[in-house]
């Protein structure tokens, strides 16, 4: 059985995740991850440039890096959706998992949203 695509960020702290205006301009950002069932979820605001620009281009790449952003790795490509209120839960279990400080009441906002992130096999 071939390994999953984003096996290599087990064990990484943070990924760069490059979203893309529409001029096609990539914007890397690095951000905090949980990896399940082949699958990367990121937690972020409707009211942040991430988010918008996923509206636009659901196309993503992630590299792993670290906590200010340098890219330590190679990337992969991926498509991002976001995930409706019901599929959140799974996604905020997955990163209480991982991040122990995301536990905290005063990190979360009503503008919270979570990411769910599926590797792409081809450029498109």
């Amino acid at each position: 059985m071939a390994e999953h695509p984003f096996a290599y960020l087990r064990g990484r702290r943070y990924i760069s995740l490059a979203t893309f205006r529409k001029t096609g301009v990539p914007v890397l950002t690095p951000v905090w991850f949980a990896e399940r069932e082949g699958k990367l979820y990121v937690m972020t605001r409707s009211d942040s440039g991430k988010y918008k620009r996923l509206r636009n281009n659901p196309r993503v790449r992630v590299a792993p890096c670290t906590s200010r952003g340098r890219v330590t790795g190679p990337d992969t490509l991926g498509t991002a959706r976001v995930l409706p209120p019901e599929e959140g839960a799974r996604a905020r279990r997955a990163l209480a998992r991982k991040y122990w400080l995301i536990r905290f009441p005063w990190l979360w906002s009503r503008k919270n949203i979570f990411l769910e992130i599926e590797p792409r096999t081809e450029e498109k």
